[in-house]
């Protein structure tokens, strides 16, 4: 099936692709299961494309009880090690132990304030819109992304080094960097 859209070249691979560019890369969430779910998606990535973890999206979210946070916070060693047999997830006990990390890092924080208020206060709620011609322009890293990653880190998030965070910003809409000729980016 050929597209008459002009997308940013990274998504050309196929219709997942396609579809996840079109209808969440760069598009602002405020929903805390949402911003929760990305920014485990987005560690686990560390290390490997996005499309794989794009493929393995739904086993994802049935591993992890449909990001139901206070559920996963309560994750004992028998589920990590249940986890590293799920062939629907990136079975990496790192990664899976960071999951549940963030879990109780995340219940800890909301009690003062939400990951949706703590992350798009370091934007005054506003999505930074770039105009990059081509994906060679498009950073990995930001001082903002820098910034954001250290105070996570400090806060007790893991996985979430720049790169990481950098790529969880445009995942979540904090960063439009959809190329200028993208259709995306003329509708922003």
């Amino acid at each position: 099936m050929k597209s008459t859209k002009n997308r940013c070249e990274w998504c050309l691979k196929d219709e997942l692709y396609m579809n996840y560019h079109d209808e969440v890369w760069g598009v602002p969430v405020h929903d805390e299961q949402e911003l929760f779910e990305f920014l485990n998606l987005e560690g686990a990535q560390a290390g490997l494309s996005w499309y794989t973890i794009l493929v393995k999206r739904d086993g994802y979210r049935q591993a992890f009880k449909d990001w139901d946070i206070k559920a996963i916070s309560k994750m004992k060693p028998r589920d990590v090690e249940r986890l590293m047999k799920d062939e629907g997830i990136v079975r990496n006990r790192l990664k899976i132990n960071a999951v549940i990390t963030n879990a109780k890092t995340y219940l800890e924080m909301k009690k003062e304030q939400t990951l949706d208020e703590y992350l798009w206060s370091f934007v005054d709620g506003q999505p930074i819109i770039n105009a990059f011609e081509s994906m060679s322009e498009v950073p990995a890293t930001t001082a903002l992304s820098t910034t954001i990653s250290k105070d996570m880190k400090k806060r007790g998030f893991k996985f979430v080094g720049p790169t990481i965070v950098y790529a969880y910003m445009q995942a979540i809409g904090m960063v439009n960097d959809h190329l200028v000729s993208c259709w995306k980016r003329q509708g922003a």
